[in-house]
């Protein structure tokens, strides 16, 4: 925990020296009873559950009640309720069906018994069958190249930037970020690299788990910038309304990945975003697609 920011709540792992640990202990749900699991949340600046927790803790509950060799490929989730940092969050999971190839689960997500958020996901043997896939846009620079967020927002109080300085996964924008300002030309699309900032464990439930929770970090971020708008907005609010996303390949979490991202639509105060996973040598990971709530202030 750093020096100037409040105090984590009782129950939840501190955000300090090692954000990754921190995620590793939020994802090792407690069993507490027959497909029932519990978890604390990480502390968040700004006091609410990180849907993306929510949602990869999701995935953990689901897993833990599947065969290892079957692994998630799909997952579809409402985020009903914002999430608070206290008490711990209850996974309660429904077994819909078990079939020859694939697996179905349902998993609420609770507080103090009223649910935050419900998911719905499938699991898949390692069938052979058609391979094809869209490719990975040209031109990207490197990660290694670009500045960190450390780099960008290290000027500014920790107060302001601990959710990008202090999270788990380093973000590299392949363009400019649009924290304090959005440059350049109002388009609705962007490109983003990430990777935990140290290894994880080899389970590749875990890795899965690990790319859901990175996913919804910027997905509705193609939206603001095609309408100018920072993050740093006054009044600016910003919620997950739904988050589906589809596992294509194994791949890693923890080395360099571009999640390309898109805004098709925004209407009536929600914007639609598109974002397909990239492994740094151009294998299409995942897809993403997420709903939010955007309100702007006089717009």
């Amino acid at each position: 925990m750093t020096p100037d920011a409040p105090d984590a709540p009782t129950g939840a792992p501190t955000r300090g020296a090692d954000p990754v640990g921190d995620l590793l202990a939020v994802l090792d749900l407690a069993e507490t009873g027959d497909d029932a699991f519990r978890a604390p949340s990480q502390w968040m600046p700004h006091g609410r559950v990180f849907g993306g927790q929510v949602l990869a803790q999701s995935v953990v509950a689901a897993s833990r009640t599947v065969p290892p060799e079957r692994a998630i490929h799909s997952a579809h989730g409402y985020f009903l309720r914002p999430g608070s940092l206290e008490p711990a969050i209850a996974f309660a999971v429904e077994r819909i069906h078990d079939g020859r190839s694939f697996t179905t689960r349902r998993v609420q997500a609770l507080q103090e018994g009223v649910p935050i958020f419900s998911m719905i996901a499938s699991f898949q043997d390692d069938d052979p069958g058609l391979d094809h896939q869209a490719a990975m846009p040209e031109g990207l620079l490197d990660p290694d190249s670009l500045p960190t967020a450390e780099e960008l927002l290290g000027h500014l109080p920790r107060t302001l930037t601990a959710f990008w300085t202090g999270s788990a996964f380093d973000i590299r924008y392949a363009g400019t970020p649009i924290w304090l300002d959005v440059e350049g030309e109002r388009v609705a699309h962007q490109a983003v690299w990430m990777r935990a900032r140290r290894r994880l464990p080899d389970d590749p439930m875990l890795q899965r788990a690990a790319f859901a929770y990175a996913s919804d970090f910027t997905i509705l971020e193609s939206t603001l910038r095609r309408h100018g708008v920072p993050w740093a907005t006054p009044g600016l609010k910003m919620a997950s309304l739904d988050h589906a996303m589809w596992w294509h390949r194994p791949s890693r979490a923890d080395e360099w990945w571009c999640y390309v991202q898109e805004a098709p639509n925004a209407i009536g105060g929600r914007g639609l975003s598109l974002g397909r996973i990239f492994s740094r040598d151009g294998v299409l990971i995942a897809s993403v697609a997420q709903e939010g709530m955007i309100r702007v202030p006089s717009r």
